[in-house]
Formats: structure tokens, sequence, C-alpha cells
């Protein structure tokens, strides 16, 4: 058995994040459809996908379809996923869930109501080597967490970019930031304690420091620029008997090293490049086609939309 994939928009991501793992894992990407008709039939020739269609609105409908992959802009995920639930149709979507926490409720409380999937593609959390970072965190190998860093940093997006519309839901928390305060997420249960942004546009973050606070007495930070001359995307988790560094966990096909230092030495671990992406998929795909249980849910999301609605008012900013 396999998906029979519907793709909304013609996005940068596709290639690696369903493109690339579809055709790994032997799905189908049936159908496709952008704002501009000939964006979704360029992007269709060079993935493969197998028909073109004139909206959104036709890839949800499509009977052939019988799973979703939304990659569109912030402000479009909770707008389009509710529409595939209402055709029934499972989605993977790409993260962040939603604009806010209250537009996250609508769509984990159609979801729940109707029993269709909605899985927020929250895909490090699927790879071996941040899966590992996570056991080793909690293991006692480096003791009792004191501090934990999730360092998350890009170049500067064109202008014209989603990215940097408030309406569009941009913003480098809600792109980059959310992984960060997931990650927190983890580790325990953590509070908003303070956070510091600047704005390249009115309402709309270049960076965003984020302090939490964990109720072991641990410290967190969640650091995103999309501002830095290179990508960066790190995870270190300090303990009272040493810590571990996950060197990119965004793109562990590029870098998959587990560095953990303890008074014994200092080990790195490899744990595989195939992608985190990959692994996402398998896990949608095992969960829509067989019931195999997930590791986060629609509850997840709420939650984490939460944190961010948090951590913008305590930088003095409006939640989108």
């Amino acid at each position: 058995m396999s998906l029979r994939i519907g793709v909304l928009g013609a996005s940068r991501i596709a290639d690696l994040a369903i493109v690339g793992p579809a055709k790994q894992l032997g799905h189908r990407l049936v159908a496709v459809a952008a704002r501009d008709r000939g964006r979704a039939a360029l992007f269709a020739e060079k993935h493969g996908v197998e028909r073109v269609l004139d909206s959104y609105a036709e890839v949800i409908a499509d009977p052939e379809v019988n799973a979703i992959y939304n990659p569109l802009a912030n402000s479009l995920h909770a707008p389009w996923n509710l529409a595939a639930i209402e055709a029934a149709k499972p989605v993977l979507t790409e993260k962040p869930f939603s604009r806010n926490r209250s537009e996250a409720q609508r769509v984990a409380e159609a979801a729940q109501a109707t029993g269709v999937t909605v899985m927020e593609g929250f895909h490090y959390l699927f790879h071996p080597v941040m899966r590992r970072a996570l056991e080793v965190a909690v293991d006692g190998t480096i003791g009792d967490m004191h501090h934990a860093e999730v360092r998350m940093a890009m170049p500067a997006p064109d202008a014209s970019d989603p990215r940097w519309s408030f309406e569009m839901a941009g913003g480098a928390l809600m792109d980059l930031g959310c992984y960060g305060l997931h990650i927190m997420r983890r580790l325990g249960h953590p509070s908003v304690i303070r956070a510091h942004a600047s704005q390249r546009t009115p309402g709309v973050d270049e960076w965003c420091d984020v302090e939490l606070g964990f109720p072991c007495g641990a410290t967190g930070l969640s650091a995103n620029t999309m501002a830095a001359p290179d990508h960066s995307f790190t995870v270190r988790i300090v303990g009272t008997k040493g810590d571990l560094l996950v060197h990119n966990f965004i793109k562990p096909h590029e870098d998959d090293r587990l560095t953990i230092r303890t008074p014994a030495g200092t080990r790195v671990e490899h744990h595989g490049t195939r992608t985190s992406y990959s692994y996402q998929l398998e896990a949608f795909a095992s969960h829509v086609l067989h019931g195999t249980p997930l590791p986060i849910d629609t509850a997840d999301a709420v939650e984490n939309m939460a944190y961010v609605d948090a951590a913008y008012r305590a930088a003095g900013m409006t939640p989108r």
C-alpha cells in the first residue's frame, strides 16, 4: 500500500520534504496546484507529479488523492488543513501548525471530531540523532539537566518572501523558533521567562531569543535569527556531569553527529544520513495506512502555538 499525495503549492521545501522521501518510500505524488498554474506545471514536470490542477480545492477534492501535504505560507496552513479535514483527507502540514493558539485549537477540534489525522511536520523528532540525544539528556549520562540551548540561524530571505509578512504570519520565531520551543517541551514543561526581538518590519521579527525556565531549576534558550551569514542549527544540553551537542538537527543528512562529553571523555556518535523527512513520511504513512501511533498529535500542536504566542507577548509583540 502507498499514499497518493496531493501537494498544495510549489514550495521550495517540497523537494527535500516530500518529493525525495515519497520516491524513496514508494508513495505517489498524484496532484499539485499553485497560485500560478505555470509554476505548478514546472514543479510537476521536474518532480514527476502525475497531474496539475487549477486550485488547492481541486487537489483536496481529487478522488485519487488520499493524503495532503501542505507547505503553504504560515497563514494558509490552518484554512487548507480545515478544508482537508472536511474532505476526510489526512494532512502532513508544515510547521508552524497555525497563526496562533486559538486557530490551532479550531483545527485540532475539527480533526478530533472527524478522526482525521493532521500531523505537524516537526521532522527532526523522527531522526535517530535527535531521538538518541533526547534519550541521553534524561538517562543520567550527562547528569541532571542544567541548561538547554537551541540555536537556529539562516541568511535573510528575499524581501518579497512571505516570512517577512505579518499578514502571512511570518517572523523568525514563527519560522525557526517553533522548533526550539518544541524541543524545550520534549525536555520538560518549561515556562517562558522573557524574550527579546528585533523587528525588520512592524510586527515581524528578524531575530527573537526566548529564555525559559524548567520546574527542576534548569534554564533554556531558543535563539533564532533570519539575518545570519550562514545556516546553523544546533541543540546543546548541559548537565551536571557533562553535555551533548547535536551538530545539525534540521539537516542531519548533512551532519549526523552527536557529540557527548563526560569526565570519561568525548564520544562522537553518527546516526545516519538518511533525511529526517524520510523518517517523518515513513511514520506518517505507517499511521495513515496501518494505524501505527505517532509521537505527536494535535494537542501537542496547540500547546506549541501557545508557547509561540507567549514568547511574542514576552518580547512585547503581537501574536499572529
